[in-house]
């Protein structure tokens, strides 16, 4: 069993003490769903990138600002989101702890990027 608070307090220590200011911990890996915690310091981006098939991005401390498709939208500790379909990234607003939740295939239904490139 994984603690979020303590995997939180350590990833973002251990963010602040890394050149890129942030850090990262896969701790659940089964089949096709993975639970990450993602700490980055204040000012720190992830760049744009392509989305799973399903993901949702809850925020344990901070405040983040999630990117994509010309939009953006402000989530505080306490909230949790369903990431875009289309490519996103994420701004640490503040010193700032994610933990993403994906699913990385999915049995019998087509990911979006297949969709379209049977269209």
């Amino acid at each position: 069993m994984d603690d979020l608070t303590t995997l939180a307090r350590h990833h973002l220590d251990q963010a602040k003490a890394d050149p890129h200011g942030r850090s990262a911990h896969l701790f659940l890996h089964d089949g096709p769903l993975r639970q990450s915690v993602i700490a980055m310091v204040s000012g720190c981006e992830l760049d744009e990138h392509n989305a799973p098939p399903a993901a949702s991005l809850q925020v344990l401390h901070g405040h983040v600002r999630l990117t994509g498709g010309g939009d953006r939208l402000d989530l505080i500790a306490g909230q949790v989101q369903e990431l875009p379909h289309e490519r996103h990234g994420l701004r640490a607003l503040e010193d700032s702890v994610v933990l993403l939740t994906a699913v990385t295939a999915t049995v019998g239904c087509p990911t979006p990027y297949e969709d379209t490139a049977t269209a």
